[in-house]
């Protein structure tokens, strides 16, 4: 009787001292929180069909920028965000995450290819955005390299203000 009892009890046991614990160090509030969880254990699709997750890049801060082709405030934000990646290389990536609410892949490609930016052109094949975005587009996320949410906010500030607030947010947490 007792060994029928014993094997669900270690399992329960081990599972609790294996599970991952991720306690965000920043104050946040309980909707960042939930957003930071749902980016970290999201998934997206690159151009090439493969599967890309915000814990494939762990080490580097993230911005996962979710947009449209006919968003000029999200087009806003790609020339700066290209300037950072040519900066700050190894310690900054961007999550260019189309939303397909109107653009097909074929047009997110085109586009990619056309305009040449050092980003993941993802597709967000999974409807990540609709869990996550709160007023509309441009949305951005930056995720710190151990892969916590820093920060969420919707808009452009121009492409010169888009620069110096992710530098800012780049410098205060790159690791190296």
């Amino acid at each position: 009787m007792h060994k029928k009892l014993l094997l669900p009890i270690l399992t329960v046991l081990l599972f609790i001292a294996c599970g991952e614990t991720r306690e965000n160090p920043r104050e946040l509030n309980s909707e960042l929180l939930k957003t930071g969880e749902i980016i970290y254990n999201a998934t997206f699709t690159d151009l090439e069909g493969n599967t890309v997750s915000v814990k494939d890049y762990k080490g580097k801060v993230i911005l996962v920028d979710f947009w449209e082709t006919w968003c000029g405030p999200c087009l806003q934000v790609f020339p700066a965000m290209d300037s950072l990646r040519k900066e700050y290389g190894d310690d900054f990536e961007v999550f260019a995450v189309n939303l397909q609410d109107s653009d097909t892949p074929e047009e997110v490609r085109a586009f990619a290819e056309e305009k040449g930016y050092d980003f993941n052109f993802l597709l967000d094949t999974e409807e990540v955005g609709a869990k996550v975005i709160t007023f509309g587009i441009p949305f951005k996320i930056f995720i710190d390299p151990d892969g916590y949410l820093i920060k969420a906010e919707v808009g452009s500030s121009g492409t010169k203000g888009d620069y110096l607030k992710a530098k800012t947010i780049i410098e205060d947490n790159k690791q190296s």
